[in-house]
């Protein structure tokens, strides 16, 4: 869906009154959206590679390990999506002040559904489009370790790591389960460093320390 074709499905909602039902469509509009970014990310994580990291190795080849071109389209997907859903949500608020200018006293009553509907829906995709909240903590890093390597830092705080993200996390047991099932192939995890976002790949590998990835990480109070 293209940023052009979010502001023509929007066109009728501000051509003339806006009424409950158009800001309704906007809505379904906007979760459709949301279900091909969802749907882009999966591809993302069933090959361990996220929206930043390179796709050429240390001596500037190609990677063999993923399908370069799934990549690219599936990134590509993502930053359109997300303008779209931009785009539309800005359609969903100018939607949500006509209601309010044209009758107060409907609005008293219509606009309070439509918003609480679009607020609720939107909760969940902030998550999926990356303000996740983080679910643990690097508490030490060995030097010379899998993740040291990868760049972990202490005092990281965990966003996404493989598959386990704040949704799914249950406890320490959860990444355990990935980094056993996961020893030598690439993982994506991403972390919160002093306020940025940081998109990190990590190996688990055998090395000369304990265990295979060579930090401590300990679950944040929730």
């Amino acid at each position: 869906m293209s940023e052009k074709g979010a502001g023509q499905s929007g066109g009728s909602a501000q051509a003339g009154a806006v009424t409950v039902s158009d800001v309704q469509e906007l809505i379904r509009r906007k979760e459709e959206i949301e279900e091909q970014i969802k749907a882009n990310y999966d591809v993302l994580e069933s090959v361990s590679v996220g929206m930043s990291e390179p796709l050429v190795d240390c001596e500037g080849y190609p990677r063999a390990d993923v399908d370069l071109y799934q990549v690219r389209t599936a990134r590509h997907n993502i930053v359109c999506l997300q303008n779209d859903h931009k785009a539309v949500m800005k359609q969903v608020e100018e939607a949500l002040h006509q209601l309010h200018a044209r009758d107060k006293e409907k609005q008293a009553r219509d606009m309070a559904e439509a918003h609480e509907e679009a607020m609720s829906h939107n909760l969940d995709q902030n998550e999926n489009l990356g303000a996740q909240r983080p679910f643990a903590k690097v508490n030490s890093v060995i030097p010379g370790s899998p993740a040291s390597d990868a760049g972990l830092q202490v005092d990281d705080e965990i966003v996404a790591f493989g598959s386990v993200n704040t949704q799914n996390f249950q406890s320490l047991h959860n990444i355990g389960n990935v980094v056993q099932h996961s020893e030598g192939k690439p993982l994506s995890v991403t972390v919160i460093r002093q306020g940025e976002k940081y998109q990190l790949r990590l190996v688990p590998t055998r090395w000369a320390g304990k265990g295979l990835l060579g930090c401590n990480i300990l679950p944040l109070q929730r």
